[in-house]
């Protein structure tokens, strides 16, 4: 990644580590999951009037919002709601670090540098050190829907990734039309009619503003960018800067609802940051030999005098394009 790249993912994580105070302090009395349809109902309106629908296939746009929005998000307002705290759920959902390269690994080929996996490795181990400083106990269930939600935004960056789509702001507006519906749909299956009907007359200023900051600048600004960012660089050099999320999360909360922070989680997120600055050394990535192989087919070698000739199909057999590289 380039100085103005790190630089748009370092915004990136200040956004996203404000929104999880921004989503409790605005949740309230109203349903999680109705709660976040309002939230894509403004990502959708009067966006998708606007932009030009990203040039890739509509499953690749509709399986980008059934992850990387629908589900990420659907798992992390119910947990918060079941009792994740704010600072906590910044820091478990980035779970989605480690789970995108090694899902970027094993589906695109992308092999992280050795600095990229050092880096990875020290944001783990401020993660860990982050939790044990927080301290306290949080419910089972509300740990393992975030941890579900970091795994669908781990499947949806290795898809938006894939897609090479160019236009991030597009793929984000996009691919939140499949996803207000189905949390309605949800919303009434787990809620029921009268707490759906209750949420909406719930529905303050304090909601509208929380809604108005996750869409317009969470979703909008902070998925366009980052959609964009994966669309240019290969996914070990672009999460890693997410782990700044934690701290933001933590530091945030510090400030606004005067949860002070413990030595642990200091010096944690002080491991996160210099994981994340290790990581950021470098944007080359190994490719299988194979992929090498087969991208330098018809290459000509200099250092030979002799004369060669790319290799010709036999008759009646179909040339065979070069791989391409993700």
């Amino acid at each position: 990644m380039n100085r103005k790249d790190q630089s748009l993912a370092a915004l990136v994580a200040v956004i996203w580590g404000f929104n999880f105070v921004v989503i409790d302090w605005g949740m309230g009395d109203v349903p999680p999951l109705l709660f976040l349809a309002a939230r894509f109902l403004a990502v959708i309106v009067p966006a998708v009037f606007l932009l030009d629908p990203p040039p890739v296939p509509w499953r690749t746009v509709a399986a980008v919002g059934v992850f990387m929005s629908l589900g990420q998000f659907g798992f992390l307002y119910v947990a918060m709601d079941a009792g994740m705290p704010p600072g906590l759920a910044g820091l478990v959902l980035q779970a989605q670090v480690g789970l995108t390269i090694l899902l970027a690994t094993v589906v695109l080929r992308e092999r992280p540098t050795g600095p990229q996996m050092v880096g990875v490795a020290l944001g783990a181990a401020g993660l860990v050190v982050v939790g044990f400083g927080r301290g306290g106990h949080v419910p089972l269930i509300a740990l393992v829907l975030c941890l579900m939600g970091a795994l669908m935004w781990a499947i949806g960056n290795v898809i938006s990734r894939a897609s090479g789509a160019t236009g991030g702001l597009a793929l984000t507006v996009w691919s939140a039309l499949v996803v207000p519906i189905p949390l309605i749909l949800l919303s009434m299956i787990l809620d029921g009619p009268g707490a759906l009907a209750d949420g909406v007359a719930a529905f303050g200023w304090k909601a509208a503003v929380s809604t108005l900051y996750t869409a317009g600048l969470a979703s909008l600004v902070g998925y366009g960018i980052f959609n964009g960012l994966l669309s240019r660089n290969t996914s070990a050099s672009v999460v890693p800067w997410i782990m700044l999320v934690p701290p933001v999360a933590i530091g945030s909360a510090w400030l606004l609802l005067n949860e002070v922070p413990s030595t642990g989680e200091l010096v944690g997120g002080a491991i996160l940051v210099f994981g994340v600055l290790v990581a950021s050394r470098t944007n080359r990535i190994r490719r299988e030999p194979a992929r090498q192989a087969a991208n330098s087919v018809g290459e000509p070698n200099l250092s030979d005098p002799t004369p060669c000739t790319p290799d010709l199909p036999l008759p009646g057999t179909p040339a065979q394009p070069a791989p391409a590289v993700p």
